[in-house]
């Protein structure tokens, strides 16, 4: 059963295959015998998904259950969840229970989907390769010496180890894409403001939206379609009702433009990966889809101008952690300001410091114009880039990520070549257009992603494009050696 994808899931439960009980309760002792070696969980909340599963089954039985009731899911654990712990994956949060809900999980409750816990990640979901969690690294289901990619790391090792069909994510600069190129899954990052950020722990405001990493495009669908609602509660969240996402995936792509940025096959690409890419870009021409050549020229500004808005955000952010509300507080303080101080200091890992003290000197006085201003400034001008391009073409393409996963380890003392892996995704979330990635080929044993970039608002479009190539080709149903 563990094999199964949620589209598979949701016939199985008509069809009275099986009960949502009997396959929680699969996946339940999939993850307590493998898990061990992937590190994907922080919690596992195993008695309440029986009971949800128990509930969700009565639900079916009536005959008028929503499309996702009884599918197991988990997620990323930068989601508030009432009752159970919510870290971030960092040391500050370790105790922190929240008492509500947020908007994307009381939406999977509502649809009736079963939660199995909370998966690992970058801490406050601040890395490119999950390696800064609290808990511990996450490993590559692929190669467990090697990165899954971050920071929605244990949503993709968890999907590529067949623990779970489908998981909630979060991407900020591409920590939705970038983890699941890594992992061989298929990951969606929605249009800005599509899928409330109410209840999801804030790394930088401006940028961060919640989306869903999967095993494949249709599967995709199915999870945003639950996902993605208006919500009163989160002002940035868009005024548009929900949507049935499955509803255009059999269109035809006979016709496609696809735009192909010469800046993203260019130097700083590894070869294999490149070859991949193309090769997938020369599937779609035989799918009907037309190649048309196409310039991103500020693409080389985004990865400098993202590094000092997203810290600058973070810092804003982040400052609510202060060891008196909430969160974890140092032992026998001296005085408030030594209460603050070593809070911080033993709350937060290195990271996340780092971030902080980037972002607090771009806004502090003196350097807000020449640092955070002008960075603002080259995202209106990375924008303006992909308007452009969408006059021209219907969607873009190119690949996730420079070079496949890299050993565990490898960049930890060069935080720049650890920034440089979000060089292809992080215009994306400057412009807050959609983009995804799916499993395109492999380079050296190890998955390749190929990123679909769509307009504004047009995720639909965008899951066409994806499920087309995955009817033509069989990369998303490559399985990981150790989840076999």
């Amino acid at each position: 059963m563990h094999q199964l994808t949620i589209a598979e899931i949701i016939r199985g439960l008509r069809d009275k295959q099986f009960s949502s009980v009997e396959i929680t309760s699969h996946l339940l002792e999939r993850i307590q015998e493998l898990d061990s070696q992937f590190n994907s969980f922080i919690t596992v909340t195993g008695d309440q998904a029986i009971k949800q599963a128990a509930a969700a089954d009565a639900r079916l039985a009536q005959g008028d259950a929503p499309a996702l009731c009884g599918v197991p899911i988990a997620h990323k654990d930068i989601f508030c969840t009432n009752g159970v712990r919510t870290s971030c994956g960092s040391k500050m949060l370790d105790n922190f229970v929240p008492p509500y809900d947020a908007t994307v999980v009381d939406n999977f409750q509502q649809a009736g989907a079963v939660s199995l816990g909370k998966t690992n990640m970058d801490e406050f979901a601040m890395g490119s390769s999950n390696e800064s969690s609290f808990y511990g690294a996450v490993k590559n289901p692929w190669d467990v010496e090697r990165i899954p990619g971050g920071s929605s790391g244990g949503s993709a090792a968890a999907v590529a180890a067949q623990l779970v069909p489908g998981t909630t994510a979060t991407d900020t600069g591409g920590s939705i894409r970038q983890p699941a190129a890594m992992t061989g899954t298929t990951g969606l990052k929605p249009t800005y403001g599509r899928v409330s950020r109410w209840g999801m722990i804030a790394f930088a405001s401006s940028l961060d939206q919640g989306g869903p990493i999967t095993r494949t495009a249709e599967d995709a669908a199915l999870m945003l379609s639950v996902m993605a609602s208006p919500d009163k509660k989160d002002s940035t969240c868009l005024d548009r009702p929900a949507e049935d996402y499955t509803a255009k995936l059999n269109d035809t792509i006979d016709g496609l433009k696809i735009g192909v940025p010469s800046e993203y096959l260019s130097d700083g690409l590894d070869s294999e990966v490149r070859a991949q890419v193309q090769e997938a870009l020369n599937e779609y021409e035989k799918l009907g889809a037309k190649l048309v050549e196409i310039s991103l020229p500020h693409s080389k500004l985004a990865v400098p101008s993202y590094y000092v808005i997203a810290p600058a955000e973070a810092s804003a952010n982040l400052s609510r952690f202060d060891g008196v509300r909430y969160g974890y507080r140092c032992e026998n303080p001296a005085d408030l300001r030594d209460l603050y101080m070593r809070s911080r200091g033993e709350g937060f890992g290195e990271e996340v410091k780092r971030r902080i003290l980037v972002g607090s000197y771009a806004l502090s006085a003196g350097y807000y114009d020449a640092y955070y201003n002008k960075a603002q400034q080259v995202r209106r001008l990375i924008k303006q880039d992909f308007v452009d391009a969408f006059d021209k073409v219907d969607v873009i393409m190119g690949p996730t990520a420079p070079n496949p996963a890299f050993k565990l380890g490898e960049k930890n003392a060069d935080p720049v070549a650890m920034y440089l892996e979000d060089i292809y995704t992080i215009a994306t979330n400057l412009a807050g257009l959609p983009g995804m990635s799916i499993p395109c080929g492999f380079a050296r044993g190890l998955p390749v992603g190929l990123q679909i970039i769509g307009n504004y608002l047009d995720e639909a479009r965008m899951l066409n494009v994806a499920h087309q190539f995955q009817q033509a080709t069989d990369w998303h149903q490559k399985t990981a050696p150790t989840a076999e």
